[in-house]
């Protein structure tokens, strides 16, 4: 049998082992030197204008973005019915409500229209996803924002190197929210950071990522606020620096690898069952499609254990939010939203990640395609 290949796999690479070591034997494991440099890198990455800060998950920074900004009790936010949860939770645990809009089918990505039409006098914010590191049109929605006085909070987990129009997401607009988990296109192997242009969001983002707390300049503590605890450790920030210098090439694999996907699967499958392709600026964290379940006669499970056992894993990115039990609970009917629905029915994720090789990708199609019988 040959080995089994997961859907991702992150690359750690003998320096960033190094770099983790000197860390550790340094005294100085907690937030420290390394998580200040990683977030200099950071923004001098992105480019010139913008702030980052560094915290220990994105579902923790879109929170404190969200808190810092000003969303609370009685406001609602924009977000896509086709997410993660964690998307829609953090609006929760703010006492917010989350107004879900559908996605189109292919990008997974909300469209302007719809943000447009789900706008109330109540909405304070919108948060576009962008989908597996493709890029949501960001444009219309911050003209939008600002014809309708409102802060704009991306969800780019899924989009650290991803580019709109040939600008780096994160590099301009309002808030941007990247992820560094595990099986993102970089790790701090938990973490994520915030970008921002408004120079006021500084200190209470500050504040909210440790303890409320704010220190004089002799050391004296004084608390500000119910903050939470959400910095990063100098050891995620060792991988995280590794990582970084290494995104171009990455996310440059990850386009042919997706590229070989779409050589092998376009020919012989229905369009609409594959990804949006996009330009150069997609970042591939994704390579998710729609299995044409009933046509087979199987349930995804059935699907995705047939593909295991051909030593193939595969993933399911993701449940529409609003067909998850919490929020069928909170009153929302996911068929109002089809396309999210349909993907969140019929979505597998194929494996894809830097250290695959094309004949790994041919491995994957010719199963697919003996399961698909095309």
């Amino acid at each position: 049998m040959q080995d089994f290949l997961p859907f991702t796999r992150p690359t750690i690479d003998d320096e960033t082992v190094a770099a983790v070591a000197a860390v550790l034997r340094s005294g100085w494991i907690t937030s420290g030197p390394r998580t200040q440099e990683l977030e200099r890198e950071l923004a001098a990455y992105l480019g010139p204008g913008r702030e980052v800060r560094l915290m220990t998950s994105a579902t923790g920074g879109l929170e404190m973005a969200l808190k810092a900004i000003g969303v609370g009790p009685g406001d609602e936010v924009v977000v896509p019915a086709m997410s993660f949860a964690a998307s829609a939770n953090v609006v929760v645990r703010l006492g917010a409500r989350p107004v879900f809009v559908d996605v189109e089918l292919r990008s997974r990505n909300v469209l302007p229209d719809a943000v447009a039409a789900a706008l109330s006098p109540r909405t304070r914010a919108i948060m576009p996803v962008h989908f597996a590191g493709l890029a949501a049109d960001l444009d219309p929605l911050l003209a939008l924002a600002r014809e309708r006085g409102l802060r704009v909070v991306e969800d780019a987990a899924h989009a650290i190197g991803t580019r709109y129009r040939g600008r780096l997401v994160g590099s301009f607009g309002d808030i941007a929210c990247f992820s560094f988990h595990a099986n993102k296109n970089m790790t701090t192997i938990e973490g994520g950071a915030l970008s921002y242009a408004d120079p006021a969001l500084s200190l209470p983002l500050e504040r909210e990522r440790f303890h409320g707390i704010t220190k004089d300049a002799a050391g004296n503590v004084d608390v500000f606020g119910a903050g939470g605890k959400y910095n990063l450790t100098d050891v995620a920030a060792a991988v995280g620096l590794g990582q970084l210098r290494r995104l171009e090439a990455f996310n440059a694999r990850r386009r042919e690898l997706a590229g070989h996907y779409f050589a092998r699967l376009g020919p012989r499958v229905d369009p609409d069952i594959l990804p949006l392709p996009g330009d150069d600026g997609h970042s591939w964290h994704l390579f998710a499609l729609l299995v044409p379940l009933a046509r087979l006669r199987c349930s995804r499970d059935e699907f995705i254990a047939r593909m295991r056992a051909r030593s193939i894993g595969i993933g399911v990115h993701y449940p529409s939010i609003p067909g998850l039990t919490y929020y069928r609970q909170l009153g929302w009917d996911p068929a109002a939203f089809p396309n999210a629905a349909r993907i969140g029915a019929e979505t597998v994720t194929l494996p894809l990640f830097p250290a695959m090789s094309t004949g790994d990708v041919d491995r994957v199609c010719d199963c697919l395609l003996e399961l698909l019988q095309c």
